[in-house]
């Protein structure tokens, strides 16, 4: 029995405008990828870490990621991040067949704390097929339609922000992606469609998703606080 994790860092991230790959983007001179896979294993539950890099990228993801030695492995990754992941889990189903869980994190949530990780860990293992981290919204929230105009107003009581890492029972998150019938922008999503119900933990603000250059600032003020 064991716990992988799947990191799709595939994206090329033109809003940091950093013209590389989001997830080699430094933070005070440490790539986001190598601040998340570092997280995820010093939760110390995560057996291994399968990282989906641009084909073009290969060789500089795997060198970012030397220190971490034999417990990251890269391989490439597809057009969209659902076939990031999906590329990613088949690397992992068939090089640890034993595995009962399966994380899916973003490299840009490069400072998820490694208690989330856990919790998230400890869910599936207690028996939930999927476990997502989630956080209260804040903001009030508007529905609209295609011309811009509100046209509801959730109860935003009920609703969620939600981070990664995500954890799957192994084998639902294989039926998830071998049915799918389109892309989606979390794996969570993908489960739904198979009717299977994905339960919540606690997030934590500090996995944030680091998208433009001010929240690479918000980054850097957090490791300054002696995070990450």
């Amino acid at each position: 029995m064991s716990v992988v994790a799947l990191v799709p860092a595939a994206g090329r991230g033109e809003r940091l405008g950093f013209g590389i790959p989001k997830a080699l983007v430094p933070v005070d001179g440490v790539p986001l990828l190598v601040r998340a896979v570092r997280g995820l294993l010093a939760a110390g539950c995560v057996r291994h870490v399968v990282v989906a890099a641009p084909p073009t990228d290969l060789d500089t993801v795997t060198a970012a990621l030397a220190e971490v030695g034999a417990a990251a492995d890269v391989v490439a990754g597809g057009a969209e991040r659902t076939d990031s992941v999906r590329l990613a889990l088949e690397f992992a189903l068939r090089t640890f067949p034993d595995t009962r869980v399966v994380l899916v994190h973003d490299a840009a949530r490069a400072f998820t704390p490694p208690e989330v990780v856990r919790a998230v860990v400890d869910a599936v293992l207690g028996g939930s097929p999927a476990v997502i981290p989630v956080l209260p919204v804040a903001d009030t929230i508007k529905q609209v339609d295609a011309d811009g105009v509100v046209i509801a107003t959730p109860d935003r009581s009920a609703l969620r922000v939600v981070q990664t890492p995500q954890g799957f029972d192994a084998d639902v998150l294989r039926r998830a992606h071998v049915t799918c019938d389109g892309p989606a922008t979390d794996d969570a999503g993908l489960v739904e469609r198979l009717g299977v119900p994905v339960s919540t933990v606690a997030g934590h603000p500090n996995a944030m998703k680091i998208t433009t250059r001010f929240d690479l600032a918000v980054a850097e003020a957090i490791l300054s606080r002696g995070v990450g």
